[in-house]
């Protein structure tokens, strides 16, 4: 059985642990689509920061939550421009690979 206690070092730890395979992954992908989802890793490791700041330490107990909820508006503009993006770079490109768009380097 795995026993998580409940105080503010669990959540920065998964928060912690979020941000760096987002990290990571940004680094490592070699696809947009790749890229697209270490980003929104890294985005909601910030979202889990903020609901744990809201939960442990914030008198007002929406402040966290409305922030949460900006992050993840933008978080689904991103991917909604990014999605359109790599259509776009698909049909004259016919590839997805960055390496691949030469033609794109000044």
């Amino acid at each position: 059985m795995i026993f998580i206690s409940d105080n503010l070092y669990t959540y920065l730890i998964l928060a912690v642990f979020l941000l760096i395979a987002g990290i990571y992954g940004l680094i490592q992908h070699k696809t947009f689509i790749g890229m697209l989802v270490s980003t929104e890793l890294i985005l909601n490791g910030a979202g889990i920061n903020f609901m744990a700041f809201n939960r442990f330490l914030a008198p007002d107990p929406a402040t966290g939550q409305v922030i949460t909820l900006f992050i993840m508006g933008i978080a689904a503009a991103e991917a909604a421009i990014v999605v359109s993006f790599i259509i776009a770079v698909f049909r004259k490109y016919h590839s997805i690979d960055p390496d691949d768009l030469i033609e794109l380097q000044g």
